[in-house]
């Protein structure tokens, strides 16, 4: 399980370092593609051995996102179960659906077989069917509001919390990795804001095309005067974002459960959440 953490933080910066690096060449003219994961991943194909990548990657992804079902189920960080304890390993639960989905577009990509849509096309896809159910609409915009929440912890974190918290840095690490967590963080919760927005405005017009995804968020940054500055700015945090994942992949403290300490953590778990326990 370890190793497959560890796999799974590289994996997943790997992919962010795409997205950055892709954008920041975007933002100052120099090819790249203002995408999202999907894009990144896409990308590789035409590079040397990119099917081999893709596959690497998306086994990497398969191994983040167990770890993060996992740390949710069995709180293998040790983090409670205060509400903001709670909300934290609800968001790493949905954190491994979204990434599993994300290993299984990689797989499809390279075997070949159709890979889906864009990530702008899912949400809007998930997000008609939202709207099409009764209280789609306001379903729809507390989702909005919960993303535009993350993004604001996020950049509170940049800002404020130490972001090594979880890591086991060697002596003297702490003054590159820091900066470099604290950009990354503040970047993600940038793009998190935007695409919450983007949520909440679909719900308020009631209109599944008002969304965007991580690739939308960051063309609606360059739209905007001095956009290409923006984009830029974002665009270098997201890449630092992805070495700062390659840093959690060497430095991450893991402690993950054996098999029956995890059954009976789930088993807790259950009995805690059903009434009058």
């Amino acid at each position: 399980m370890e190793m497959m953490a560890r796999l799974g933080y590289g994996a997943r910066g790997i992919v962010y370092c795409l997205v950055g690096g892709l954008a920041l060449l975007a933002a100052f003219g120099s090819g790249g593609q203002t995408g999202g994961s999907r894009s990144a991943l896409h990308s590789l194909l035409s590079q040397p051995f990119g099917t081999a990548w893709l596959i690497a990657i998306a086994i990497g992804l398969f191994g983040f996102s167990a770890w993060r079902v996992v740390e949710a189920l069995t709180d293998a960080d040790h983090r409670g179960t205060e509400w903001k304890a709670l909300s934290v390993r609800a968001a790493h639960l949905l954190s491994g659906g979204i990434y599993a989905s994300l290993a299984v577009f990689a797989i499809n990509l390279a075997l070949g077989w159709s890979g889906g849509g864009g990530e702008d096309q899912a949400a809007r896809g998930w997000t008609a069917w939202l709207l099409s159910q009764p209280f789609g609409r306001w379903m729809v915009g507390l989702i909005g509001a919960a993303v535009v929440a993350t993004g604001l912890g996020f950049i509170w974190k940049g800002w404020r919390s130490n972001v090594t918290d979880y890591l086991s840095l060697p002596s003297g690490a702490d003054h590159w990795a820091v900066p470099l967590g604290r950009l990354g963080f503040a970047a993600r919760g940038v793009v998190f804001v935007l695409v919450g927005g983007f949520l909440i405005l679909a719900a308020w017009h009631s209109n599944s095309a008002e969304v965007r995804g991580l690739g939308g968020a960051l063309q609606s940054l360059q739209g905007q005067p001095f956009g290409w500055a923006l984009l830029g700015i974002v665009a270098a945090g997201l890449f630092a974002f992805g070495v700062f994942g390659l840093v959690q992949a060497r430095y991450r403290r893991l402690d993950a459960p054996d098999w029956d300490d995890a059954r009976n953590a789930v088993t807790d778990g259950v009995r805690a959440l059903k009434p009058g326990s």
